[in-house]
């Protein structure tokens, strides 16, 4: 029996500053390099699974967490074959320093082997839409318990450099043309975006469209129809926008604006 690959189910819940889930199952496509403004607590569930970041590989086993911070340039390459299945919890920062009085949270480690943890997570994991379970105060003593017990002091910072601040904040993402924004620059197209990719982490493109997908994820929970999200972020048609929707949050718009609030 052949087992359907790429089932992706997104979830919203009103709870920690805008809790979001993502339920992947036998996932086969690549996750290209991007960044959160979440913290990304993922239960690796089936399968090896790879975080590859900027100056390294991080091979996360089966049954174990692997944590990615706020704004961390990351891909996942997931198995071609055999799938990756992961579900992950999207918690705010702002909640996660909740948990540590106030101040900034550092996960030293990638990895977290801890089977307490990850059962109870898990747990959660299956029964978010069954309010008996007391699914908020459990989450939220468990996420206590994970930074209680695996955070460092040190400060965590992924910063651009000045030379592109100016560009970030006032670019027109719609509209973006590299060969333009290089001129304006100074340099030809291939130093800009080698220089661009060394201190930003992403090349000019993905970074253009990475702010491209977040702000239609914006759009979409305010409930504005899929062609205009699309057309109003720069993308040529609704099949262009579905495709790299999908590519950077493993579901398209329409499960993506369909998933309800759980009270």
């Amino acid at each position: 029996m052949t087992t359907k690959k790429n089932i992706s189910e997104y979830h919203q819940l009103p709870i920690l500053d805008g809790l979001e889930l993502l339920n992947a199952k036998s996932h086969t496509l690549d996750f290209p390099f991007h960044t959160h403004n979440t913290f990304n607590i993922a239960l690796i569930l089936e399968n090896t699974f790879n975080i590859r970041l900027y100056d390294k590989d991080i091979m996360v086993p089966k049954g174990v967490l692997s944590i990615v911070h706020p704004n961390e340039v990351h891909a996942t390459p997931c198995d071609k074959d055999l799938g990756n299945s992961f579900f992950t919890f999207y918690v705010s920062p702002e909640a996660i320093k909740d948990f540590n009085s106030g101040e900034p949270v550092f996960f030293e480690d990638k990895i977290i082997y801890d089977q307490y943890i990850f059962n109870e997570l898990y747990s959660l994991s299956l029964h978010f839409k069954n309010n008996v379970i007391d699914f908020e105060n459990r989450l939220i003593a468990v996420l206590k318990l994970l930074v209680t017990n695996y955070t460092s002091i040190k400060p965590i910072k992924f910063t651009t450099s000045k030379l592109f601040q100016s560009f970030i904040a006032t670019t027109n993402f719609e509209s973006f043309s590299l060969d333009k924004t290089a001129s304006q620059f100074g340099l030809n197209k291939y130093k800009f975006i080698r220089l661009f990719k060394q201190e930003i982490g992403l090349t000019p493109n993905n970074y253009v469209l990475l702010k491209k997908i977040e702000k239609s994820k914006k759009m979409l929970k305010n409930g504005k129809p899929i062609f205009d999200v699309a057309i109003d972020c720069g993308f040529y048609d609704t099949s262009h926008f579905y495709k790299n929707f999908k590519r950077f949050t493993g579901v398209n718009p329409l499960d993506f604006q369909n998933a309800l609030f759980i009270s």
